[in-house]
């Protein structure tokens, strides 16, 4: 599997990705609101030149955010990959921590950062009630039905 920076040559098939896995490029978290398809980020390509794998990031001062991760396949390193992608940049950067928000449905991505390194660092009650006065399409329930109600903050120092 290759990872490719995004370019401005493939900005419209990440806007086609959010829109068709997402409904909307638009992501709203407590850290602000952004449009995942203008964010710096990596994708994985499949043999035809589709996208299977996509993580964009923010970097400000000593923090990089990771905005989303998104893998196809899930289960075959895609994730995991980009990750490691964006850890690299991070630690260049100059970087000190990595940090995420994900909401309190996602147990799969709970499992899945806390073993690559990740910890709870704070949660943020209700967050996800605001975030649908800006973005009304956000749904009330989540994964195996759980309400989705709020956000999880999880970090990784960097070394």
């Amino acid at each position: 599997m290759e990872v490719i920076k995004i370019t401005p040559l493939l900005r419209e098939n990440v806007k086609a990705f959010f829109e068709a896995h997402w409904g909307s490029p638009q992501m709203v978290i407590s850290s602000g609101v952004y449009n995942c398809s203008d964010l710096d980020g990596f994708a994985v390509l499949n043999k035809y030149g589709e996208i299977i794998g996509l993580i964009t990031y923010i970097v400000s001062g000593h923090e990089c955010e990771i905005i989303s991760l998104d893998s196809i396949d899930e289960g075959k390193g895609i994730g995991t990959l980009l990750v490691q992608e964006v850890e690299v940049l991070a630690k260049r950067e100059g970087c000190l921590t990595l940090n995420l928000i994900t909401t309190n449905d996602n147990l799969n991505a709970l499992k899945f950062w806390q073993k690559r390194g990740f910890t709870l660092s704070q949660v943020l009650c209700n967050a996800v009630e605001k975030a649908r006065k800006i973005k009304p399409s956000i749904p009330m329930i989540g994964f195996e039905g759980i309400p989705i109600r709020d956000e999880l903050l999880l970090v990784k120092k960097i070394n």
